[in-house]
């Protein structure tokens, strides 16, 4: 099955309709670092990543890992090794800090836009992660933490999303 994220507020999910935000700009069949949109297409997922030291393990058939304080993901438009992938912090890369102060990546499963054969500059870090107040993102989409933990209990490895 697929999740198919409708318009700028709908996440759909076999029979289950869950209220979503997405990226300030909209939607872009050309993302960019930077632009605050979503990409639109289909695209598999990663595992789930949580905040033990605040959430238990999540109930998933997905590989579930553990986020760490040195965890970022590189957004490093001049780091073509490290660009849209898990790392290590390191001072001399910029990238998206995983283990946050607020709620927001206390859950969060990488969508894997711009994955196999990445190119710089495209976009990177987009995610489906937490929201309280359905405010636009920076190009992930976020749900409620209730929401999260259904849609993560339904899924599986194979399960893809469609961004319309």
């Amino acid at each position: 099955m697929t999740i198919v994220v409708k318009n700028k507020d709908t996440l759909i999910y076999d029979d289950f309709i869950f209220k979503c935000c997405v990226g300030k700009n909209g939607f872009s069949k050309k993302k960019i670092e930077g632009d605050k949109r979503t990409p639109i297409g289909k695209f598999s997922l990663e595992c789930i990543y949580y905040r033990s030291d605040k959430k238990d393990k999540p109930n998933t058939k997905l590989k579930s890992l553990k986020i760490k304080k040195n965890m970022g993901w590189c957004n490093d438009i001049k780091s073509k090794k490290n660009y849209n992938k898990l790392i290590k912090k390191k001072a001399k890369l910029k990238y998206e800090k995983l283990f946050r102060h607020d709620y927001k990546y206390d859950y969060l499963l990488p969508i894997k836009y711009n994955w196999n054969k990445t190119k710089i500059g495209n976009g990177s870090a987009i995610f489906i992660h937490l929201t309280k107040n359905y405010k636009p993102t920076a190009g992930c989409i976020g749900i409620s933490e209730k929401d999260f933990l259904i849609l993560i209990k339904l899924i599986n490895k194979n399960t893809k999303i469609k961004i319309l």
